[in-house]
């Protein structure tokens, strides 16, 4: 911020008068204020007192300026301008309050100047200039952007902290988690999803702007920023709540994101994340997609037991593993087609877009090779589980990609 102009000799005497007035002038600035700016009309807000003694010590610090020539220090603007954010105050209420204050000071100075000789009207001009557009007000808004950015980084900082603890599993008395819940403007009740997307660098958010859009759809969430991920709670409230979601993050991730089922209590949020990652896990070799973590039996076997299940993918699909990329690729996403059309193979032909014979082939091949026979329920269940276990964990051999 500049230094304000040197006042001229003449004004001195004006303004010697005016500083002995600094309390009366103060109070009808206060006045002027609250009559003219809104947010300052409350008492609950602001009280007259204090109001009044603000405004009673910038009429002291303009005119003693004017007066006696001195440099005018700030700290008091400045220290407004802080306490104004950290009580909430718009800025644009503070800089209003501060301009008609100003404006009325530099009234009463034209006022008195007009009956005096030797002063111009457009000294007076030249000085209202700066002290109106670039003074106090300048100065109290400085101050009260910055005391505002650090207040959001700490207010980023502890929410993070609480989602951390949530996804931890920190909060087990149900009153704590009531008020974590609150000071994350969530709701104290689910349904909730963990929602858990890649990020591209550590540090680098994957789903920039994630909780506005969110909200612009009246939903809340709650976010935290990991080294390798992204993840967030998310209030899935009313009958489309969940839908909503995946049709938000499918709509705008550019990224691989990884959704889990809905829970009721915020008690399931390790849990849900741990389905969340596994979601996420299924999209290895995918550029970019929502995958909703399957809540089927099978997929919550391997969710709750990975190292069985990672046993048993390597036991049943051993010589499967062993093929070369392209082929391997080809059987295990023959199955998976041929799963998710419900043991048809047309069906897994029309997704595939091959001959049914292919896939009958396919299969067939697969049968040799796991020692295991598609019309036998145990080993559908047995490969179902491999399956499972191959897409979704971590540290198997990745296939399709």
């Amino acid at each position: 911020m500049s230094r304000p102009p040197s006042p001229p000799a003449e004004v001195a005497p004006v303004a010697a008068l005016l500083l002995q007035r600094a309390q009366e002038l103060g109070e009808r600035m206060a006045k002027r204020i609250r009559t003219e700016v809104a947010y300052y009309a409350s008492e609950e807000r602001v009280s007259s007192a204090l109001l009044g003694d603000s405004c009673r010590r910038n009429a002291e610090l303009v005119f003693g300026h004017l007066a006696e020539g001195c440099t005018p220090g700030m700290a008091q603007a400045q220290d407004t301008g802080r306490e104004a954010a950290h009580m909430g105050t718009p800025l644009a209420e503070l800089l209003h309050a501060y301009r008609v204050g100003s404006e009325f000071l530099w009234t009463e100075l034209a006022a008195a100047a007009g009956a005096a000789e030797g002063v111009s009207a457009d000294t007076i001009v030249a000085l209202a200039g700066w002290w109106v557009n670039q003074g106090l007000a300048a100065a109290a808004g400085d101050a009260y952007r910055e005391a505002a950015a650090q207040l959001a980084l700490r207010h980023e900082r502890e929410r993070s902290a609480l989602v951390e603890a949530l996804f931890t599993g920190m909060f087990t008395d149900h009153t704590t988690l009531w008020e974590a819940a609150d000071r994350l403007g969530l709701p104290t009740e689910g349904p909730y999803v963990v929602v858990a997307a890649e990020v591209p660098a550590p540090g680098r958010e994957a789903l920039p702007g994630i909780e506005a859009r969110l909200l612009t759809e009246r939903t809340r969430s709650a976010w935290r920023l990991l080294p390798d991920l992204q993840a967030g709670v998310v209030a899935a409230h009313g009958p489309a709540g969940e839908r909503t979601v995946l049709r938000l993050l499918e709509k705008t991730a550019g990224c691989r994101v990884g959704v889990s089922p809905p829970y009721r209590t915020l008690q399931g949020t390790p849990r849900a994340l741990r389905h969340a990652r596994l979601a996420l896990a299924g999209l290895r070799g995918r550029p970019a997609g929502v995958a909703r973590f399957d809540d089927s039996p099978v997929a919550l076997l391997v969710a709750a037991s990975p190292d069985e299940a990672v046993r048993i993918a390597r036991t049943a699909l051993a010589r499967v593993l062993e093929l070369p990329p392209d082929e391997r690729a080809r059987l295990v996403d023959t199955l998976e087609q041929w799963y998710a059309a419900g043991g048809s193979a047309a069906g897994a032909a029309e997704q595939l877009y091959c001959h049914r014979n292919t896939v009958r082939y396919r299969l067939r091949r697969l049968e040799e090779l796991t020692g295991r026979s598609l019309q036998d329920p145990r080993a559908v269940a047995d490969l179902a589980v491999a399956l499972r276990a191959l897409r979704l964990l971590p540290g198997t051999t990745e296939v399709g990609s």
